[in-house]
């Protein structure tokens, strides 16, 4: 798949007339051609939101200038705003530790074209997925964390996260806590997936507990990792129907088809350019 030679524009300001004029004008008059807008209000908030995207084909501003021309802009309506462009390609780092199935449909997602980005590495806390990674072609890293490590091997993590500029990390599966210190080094650039069932059962045997209580419902989120566990911005989320006819091991299947799903189309959103955080809120765009 080719990559298109596109700017997008996510910002966020306090709400008043002519934003979306002005932001149009502002592309339409340097000879930009729009060809995805959209936009949210949060009345409450008073805080309006917009993702633009437009071709850069024949615009009259080179790419490295389009943030400083579009600067008074932004001081007028008191914006926040990114400025990403599209054929500059996301690095993506996995972390993973023995359940596989998340990191099979990423690395799917990635050879098909679906998530297009590039992967350097795969950072794990077990050897058990290695193959999988020589399968795919991906070099795999792995560290054996303790809780007297565990500090040190993060360390260790990022040194190679820099090295190979990654961008943006995903969990898929890692069974580990990051520290607030690694946290800290990926604002909104760590996403996670996790068990949501109804009612909500933590711990390693989600399903198992589930499965015992009888429950009607059981789905998975995605969200940004924070300091505090499980409680990051929620980027995406899903359910699925269960009854007291499905076995233990319909709650398992079910349950990994809803993790790969729900982290694929988290980390496909991310890669889009299409999420909004504020207030530990997500703007999910169209």
């Amino acid at each position: 798949m080719m990559t298109k030679n596109n700017a997008i524009l996510l910002l966020s300001c306090p709400d008043q007339k002519g934003i979306i004029a002005e932001v149009c004008n502002f592309i339409f008059l340097k000879n930009g051609n729009i060809e995805h807008s959209d936009n949210h209000l949060d009345e409450q908030k008073g805080t309006f939101f917009m993702r633009v995207e437009w071709s850069l084909e024949g615009f009259g501003i080179p790419k490295e200038k389009i943030k400083d021309a579009f600067l008074p802009l932004a001081e007028k309506f008191q914006m926040d705003y990114q400025l990403y462009f599209t054929a500059e390609p996301i690095r993506i780092a996995i972390f993973v530790s023995r359940h596989e199935h998340c990191l099979y449909d990423l690395l799917l997602g990635h050879k098909s074209g679906e998530l297009q980005a590039e992967i350097p590495l795969i950072i794990s806390n077990h050897q058990d997925l290695k193959q999988v990674a020589e399968y795919f072609g991906v070099p795999f890293h792995c560290f054996q964390v303790t809780p007297e490590s565990k500090q040190e091997q993060e360390r260790k993590q990022l040194t190679l996260l820099e090295q190979h500029n990654v961008e943006l990390v995903v969990l898929a599966r890692y069974m580990q806590i990051l520290t607030p210190q690694f946290v800290s080094v990926f604002p909104n650039r760590i996403i996670n997936v996790h068990h949501s069932f109804l009612p909500a059962f933590k711990g390693a045997k989600a399903h198992e507990q589930a499965y015992a209580s009888g429950v009607k419902v059981i789905g998975a989120t995605s969200h940004y990792a924070v300091e505090k566990l499980d409680a990051g911005p929620i980027i995406e989320q899903d359910v699925v129907k269960v009854s007291h006819r499905d076995t233990l091991g319909d709650f398992i299947r079910k349950g990994k088809d809803l993790e790969k799903s729900v982290l694929r189309r988290a980390v496909s959103l991310y890669l889009g350019r299409k999420i909004l955080v504020y207030d530990n809120k997500t703007v999910i765009f169209d």
